[in-house]
């Protein structure tokens, strides 16, 4: 007998159910509940198991009607789902949920679902090529770079210049010139990417025993501008390792320094392949979008935003950072754009995958959930239940089954370079 009594369209990939259940399943399971609680209910005057059900049902029938319905709720969805062979997406929405003893029990049940999509894999994609071997300068450079991060730094009797080292302090002030705070270590790079460019144009040309004052606008465009007085104590400049044997041996096993030109270069090599397997991926990403357009489920979206916006306050509060004066819903309404291409993606790589007969088999599967565990430092086995608890576990195998899929797309070996476990284990 079918148990969904209404089934319509409420939106772009939206269904809307009206399920009933029957009447004699309602009164049973009233009745078992009732019986569970005339158990464990204590009301004085009787003792426990002899509390008549007439007295239960009037004193807890909302926690009655509230287990039944958690009861029924999610059987009977699931067999509505079967009837209607739906796919879907999330968790239904729920409402006008009608409870009586003697009836039927009846609700609503709108549910995103999968939509139905046929991919043009025929067409070829058009992917950019690109050179991987590193040039003679961009190999000069790295090892230049090598040497600057290896620098020792020694004092100098001139002005400070962009590239030298300032040690002294910073202390902010009042709009009236008073110093608001005591002041702070400083100890910058003059120029350094992440000094403020302020406080680089403050200390160029200060030499030891100077001060100068730099004011910067505020964080969030809009308060009082704030005012710094800096206090240079000692200025330094970078003095370079010679680019000789001795110094390629403290970086490993390097014979000489062309050892390590060759090591640089397979790095930059490694680094620019990687580079351009990723625009590979976004430009055969965006092609599929642009050939196959959808009406994107709009709670899908809602969702990916939040998370969006939840791995962003993470890494915000990782980095000490004071999330409470954000303006989430205008973050929000800008990671929305991304959210819309995060879900088309994922829609399309799951219809890209059926198509293909692209499947996940369990040893792979195993192997990358040994590896998230080996690197969270827990059993595979406790790994696999906290993920199955949290609703994580299907997710990570759909994730690994899209990135065979986006594989087979490119022509690449679906078997290499499987999802790095971090980025694995944490899409939800």
């Amino acid at each position: 007998m079918s148990v969904v009594i209404d089934y319509r369209d409420a939106g772009p990939c939206r269904k809307q159910l009206t399920i009933e259940v029957p009447a004699p399943a309602v009164d049973a399971e009233l009745g078992r509940v009732e019986r569970e609680l005339i158990k464990t209910v204590r009301i004085r005057g009787f003792r426990r198991g002899k509390v008549p059900a007439s007295l239960v049902r009037q004193r807890f029938r909302d926690e009655i009607d509230q287990r039944v319905k958690e009861r029924l709720v999610p059987r009977y969805w699931r067999q509505a789902q079967a009837e209607k062979s739906l796919d879907p997406l999330l968790p239904p929405e729920i409402s006008e949920l009608k409870l009586e003893a003697g009836s039927p029990m009846t609700f609503v049940a709108e549910v995103e679902v999968r939509p139905e999509i046929t991919l043009d894999l025929d067409q070829p994609f058009d992917l950019p090529a690109g050179d991987v071997e590193p040039t003679d300068a961009e190999i000069e450079e790295a090892l230049d770079d090598l040497r600057r991060h290896h620098a020792t730094w020694r004092p100098v009797d001139r002005p400070a210049a962009r590239g030298d080292r300032v040690i002294g302090a910073i202390r902010r002030q009042g709009a009236d010139g008073d110093t608001e705070e005591e002041p702070q270590r400083l100890e910058v790079e003059v120029g350094g990417e992440r000094v403020w460019e302020e406080l680089t144009l403050a200390l160029t040309g200060l030499s030891a025993g100077q001060t100068g004052e730099f004011t910067r606008p505020a964080a969030d465009g809009e308060g009082e501008p704030q005012r710094f007085r800096v206090e240079v104590e000692a200025v330094e400049e970078r003095e370079l390792p010679e680019l000789d044997d001795d110094f390629a041996a403290r970086f490993g096993d390097f014979e000489d320094v062309a050892a390590l030109r060759r090591a640089v270069a397979e790095s930059l090599r490694q680094r620019k392949r990687e580079e351009l397997d990723e625009k590979r991926r976004q430009a055969l990403l965006a092609e599929l979008r642009r050939r196959h357009p959808l009406e994107l489920p709009q709670r899908l979206i809602d969702r990916e935003a939040e998370n969006m916006m939840t791995e962003y306050a993470s890494h915000l509060a990782r980095q000490g950072v004071d999330v409470q004066s954000f303006d989430w819903q205008a973050l929000g309404e800008q990671l929305r754009p991304g959210a819309e291409q995060r879900v088309h993606d994922r829609l399309l790589l799951d219809a890209a995958a059926d198509q293909l007969g692209v499947e996940v088999d369990e040893k792979a599967f195993e192997g990358l959930l040994r590896s998230i565990a080996a690197q969270q430092q827990k059993s595979p086995l406790v790994l696999r239940q906290e993920l199955a608890e949290s609703g994580r576990l299907e997710s990570l195998r759909a994730r690994l089954r899209r990135e065979r899929t986006l594989r087979r797309l490119l022509g690449e070996d679906q078997d290499a370079d499987e999802p790095q476990p971090a980025e694995a284990a944490a899409e939800p």
